[in-house]
């Protein structure tokens, strides 16, 4: 159903909520959207999925879950990742649209019936993009400040900067999405991949309620190489560039060390700049070979077939599951 079908008449709108040992800020996150879907002229569920959390957030599910029927729990086997998590949650809601927010309120769930709105005016994807990243380090806001420059510029398709998953799907978009099952997955990348019509909404990004963040820099930084590769081929391309270049380099000073040798005679041995030009050049080659390793194991991955993830259990809210599921 579409947004021009839904205005006017009650339809449903879903929330997908990833939640890896959320159990302290889970409470408060589910009062506040508990306040904002009352308020709105839609029916909702609210599709938690559990990622395999080590703390009580499965128990802590549950019990909301006996509360609230709109709440439904899907619960992952082991840890999958939130990439994986969130599109389990598109797999599962049953919305005319979807709404991914995470649950450690820096997100804040108020700017929902703004989000609804957009939609009802005919976007599909109303993505939320933050203007402020309050409690973050410097070196936080300034890593997430180049990275999305640098992979806007590399990448194929326009990623717009500054924007995390929040954001509302119209239906057409979820069900474009649930088509694309690659394994390695960065959902920024996704959502701008499947097109249609998009709309900005900016918003101030708020500190953490509780908990601690599950993103270190390791993680980050592998979750930039990530987005890198999976959505552009400049890398792939950059190593031959270098390589040319490196290869002609190499062809002008050989060029320069026999024009020396025979016209001067050069008598004096030349292990210095033989191993510089080595070391140079190995560590160019294993830089390249590292390049199109990351490629070749995706390659890989993808080659298995394997299913993105595994459900423990599934408790569908009073909406009910979808009919089919991929």
């Amino acid at each position: 159903m579409e947004a021009s079908e839904v205005q006017g008449e009650k339809g449903l709108l879903s929330v997908v909520v990833p939640a890896y040992n959320e159990q302290d800020a889970l409470p408060e996150f589910q009062r506040r959207l508990d306040e904002v879907l009352n308020e709105l002229d839609l029916d909702a569920e609210v599709v938690y999925v559990n990622d395999g959390s080590s703390d009580a957030t499965g128990v802590l599910l549950q019990a909301m879950q006996q509360q609230d029927g709109r709440i439904a729990v899907l619960s992952f086997s082991r840890n999958f990742g939130k990439e994986i998590a969130m599109s389990a949650g598109l797999d599962y809601a049953r919305g005319d649209a979807v709404v991914i927010i995470d649950a450690d309120l820096q997100d804040p769930p108020e700017l929902i019936p703004e989000l609804v709105g957009h939609w009802r005016q005919g976007y599909d994807d109303v993505y939320a993009r933050r203007i402020s990243r309050d409690g973050e380090s410097l070196v936080k806001r300034w890593t997430a400040h180049a990275f999305y420059r640098v992979i806007r510029r590399l990448s194929q398709i326009d990623i717009p900067p500054d924007t995390g998953d929040y954001r509302l799907l119209s239906r057409r978009a979820v069900e474009a999405l649930r088509q694309l099952r690659e394994q390695h997955r960065f959902m920024k990348g996704l959502f701008n991949w499947v097109g249609f019509e998009r709309k900005e909404v900016l918003y101030r990004r708020d500190k953490r309620a509780a908990g601690k963040t599950k993103w270190n820099y390791w993680r980050l930084w592998n979750f930039a190489l990530e987005g890198i590769t999976a959505h552009s081929t400049a890398p792939l391309r950059l190593a031959s560039y270098l390589g040319m270049l490196v290869a002609l380099f190499a062809f002008a000073y050989a060029v320069y060390v026999a024009y020396d040798k025979l016209a001067h005679g050069n008598p004096v041995a030349g292990y210095p700049s033989l191993m510089v030009a080595l070391l140079f050049l190995g560590g160019v080659q294993l830089i390249t070979l590292g390049i199109i390793g990351e490629y070749l194991g995706r390659m890989f991955d993808e080659s298995k077939h394997r299913p993105l993830y595994v459900v423990k259990d599934y408790r569908p809210s009073v909406w009910g599951s979808r009919a089919s599921l991929p």
